[in-house]
This record gives C-alpha cells, structure tokens and sequence, in this order.
C-alpha cells in the first residue's frame, strides 16, 4: 500500500506543499503547489519581514489546495514533512510551526527536513532509476557546494564557495546591469543575444589545486563585471556581451570543477540541484563536458526552484527509516547538513 506524505516549504519567498506518494520506495507526485511572493521584484531582492508575512497569508490556503489537488484528505496522509533549515529564520518558523501543528492533531508522524537534502532527491522524482554514487553540484542563491554522494544519507563535502554563492553573483550582476530580479532568468535570456568572448572575464579557481580544487568563489568575478560596467561608455550596447561574458566564465568554473571531481572519482553520475539548476545552458555544458564518461540527472525547473516536493522525497526517505522529528523541532538558519562530513572528517575516522 502507498504511503502519502504531505511536504511543506517555505525557507525563503516561495509558499510551497506537496503531496508525494511512495510505493515500495519509489516515489509519484500527487501535486504540488507553489505560490511565488512577487512583492521582493520592487526592492530588488528578499525583504524577510515581508516574506514571514506573506507565509502566514497562504501557508494554510496552500496546503488545502495540494490536498484537494491530490484528491485527499488529512485522514489520508501517512507522514509530514517539513523544511527546518536553512533559510529565512522568519519564513521557516512559519512553514514548520503549520506542519507541527497538523502533526500533533493527526497524530502522524513529523520529519524536519534539511532544504539542501531536498535539491539532492529533487531528480527522483522524474527519474526513478537515480541512485548513489554521484557528485551533486548543489547552486542556488545561498549556497554553492560539491557533494561527493556514495549513499543517501552520507555526503562528503569535496567543496564550497569561500565567498558569494552562484546564485548570488547572477543577482548582484544582474543588478548591475539594470536587469530585474532574481537575476538568473534575466542573465540567461540576455546572455543568449550576447557576443561571446568579447568581454574576458576571470574564472576564480578554476586552476587551484590541493584541498582547493574544488572550491569556488564568485566575488571576484562579480568584481569584475562591475568595473567593466563602470568603464562602458555605452552600457546599453555592451549589456548583453557582458551577461554573456559573466555566465560563461560562472558556467565554466561551475562545469570543469564538477567534471573533474566525477573524473577524479569514478562516479558515472552526476546531479545538478538548485535554483541555478534551472539554467539550461549550465545543463548543456556539463552534458557536452561529461559525454561519455558520466550522464548528467537535472530535475526540471519547477522542481529545482524552492519547492514541497523534494521536501517530500527526502523526508520520506528519512521516514522509512523510522526517523522521526519530535516536538522541540525547531527552525535554524544554519542548519548542519545531515549525514555531512569533510574530508577533513573523513581522514580522521579512517583506520
């Protein structure tokens, strides 16, 4: 018999549930609803206040709609799983103290869920032969890391960025370029009329070596985008060729450091997560880079934007292994990654 299990995100602007069913341990989307908080556009970026309340506007709405969607009702769910962290300490309380509460009155089991965890099970649900061992390259507006992923439930950090996330550079770029917000959808569609290689612009780390060659850092180039702004005479003429001239260089970084480690590791796959996932020329690049060698698992974008479903793939994973959240589950904005070492870490346990 399936077991259906209620997802609820909201770590940052988007409202989001989702109803998953599980049957002997593959999973199959019921619905999912996700309510997008439009009002940041104005300020050119996440005001949190505004995002809290926003939440507690359609938390309760959404769910019902992800119920009705899915054609059930309370009654029929078998599990709740909600996002603890990271994010907005404000908009997690929000989404986590909805599904406490309807834990508590159903008497169903309760599983808080680790957002980042959730961009890594986003694939399974378009492709239910994904299994470990994988790299992961996890790039969203907060985050930017490189997983080593032998199993589920154990993830070896093989890098980070040491400054701005992905995600965060094509904000601030687009910002300086007089384009909206988020900044990525805005990049990727001028980048595709821009000339490239007319701008040359750095690729922070690529050549680093040692404990760092897996690392990433995004300043630098944001850096360089904002004095090349600075000395066109003619912004308008050189905006596209400078979004063009900046992914191409976060592109390249991006590809050649996750392509080296699935190389360096052996790993047939490798999986792309995040809300920079949903670049599709940063899919098409790691698929040219890797043909052959490695196939590339990329969810669609709706599923790689902040969403309940992958909420609700990890945490029924996490659940049919019999874990459960009590009570005292509370938000944190610096949630520790499950199952997460280093390879610090990794060297001090080894015999």
């Amino acid at each position: 018999m399936a077991e259906l299990i209620l997802g609820i995100e909201t770590s940052c602007d988007e409202t989001s549930a989702a109803v998953l069913s599980v049957s002997e341990g593959r999973p199959s989307l019921q619905s999912l609803v996700i309510l997008s908080q439009d009002v940041h556009k104005v300020f050119g970026g996440v005001v949190p206040e505004l995002a809290s309340r926003a939440h507690l506007r359609t938390i309760a709405p959404v769910v019902d709609q992800a119920l009705t969607e899915a054609g059930i009702g309370l009654a029929d769910l078998s599990g709740v799983a909600v996002t603890a962290g990271p994010g907005l300490i404000g908009a997690l309380l929000v989404g986590l103290m909805y599904g406490k509460t309807l834990a508590w009155r159903t008497g169903l089991p309760l599983i808080g869920v680790h957002h980042l965890e959730g961009h890594l099970f986003a694939p399974t649900l378009e492709d239910a032969t994904l299994e470990p061992p994988f790299v992961a390259l996890l790039v969203s507006g907060g985050h930017t890391m490189l997983l080593d992923v032998r199993a589920w439930g154990s993830y070896r950090l093989l890098g980070q960025t040491r400054d701005d996330a992905a995600g965060e550079a094509f904000d601030k770029v687009a910002a300086l370029l007089g384009l909206g917000y988020p900044g990525g959808p805005s990049i990727e569609r001028l980048a595709r009329e821009g000339k490239p290689g007319r701008f040359k612009l750095p690729r922070p780390m690529l050549d680093a070596t040692g404990a760092d060659r897996f690392a990433f850092s995004f300043s630098g180039l944001k850096t360089a985008v904002l004095r090349a702004v600075q000395q066109s005479p003619d912004i308008d003429r050189d905006r596209a060729d400078l979004a063009r001239g900046f992914q191409d260089a976060a592109l390249d970084v991006l590809v050649e450091k996750t392509a080296r480690a699935a190389e360096e590791l052996g790993h047939p796959t490798v999986v792309i997560g995040g809300g920079v996932a949903c670049n599709r020329a940063l899919a098409d690049r790691m698929r040219i880079r890797l043909d052959g060698f490695a196939r590339v698992a990329v969810a669609s974008p709706r599923l790689n934007t902040d969403n309940a479903a992958m909420i609700a793939a990890a945490g029924a994973w996490h659940l049919a292994r019999g874990e459960r959240s009590g009570g005292n589950l509370e938000p944190m904005d610096n949630l520790p990654f499950p199952g997460l070492v280093t390879e610090a870490d990794a060297e001090a346990v080894a015999p």
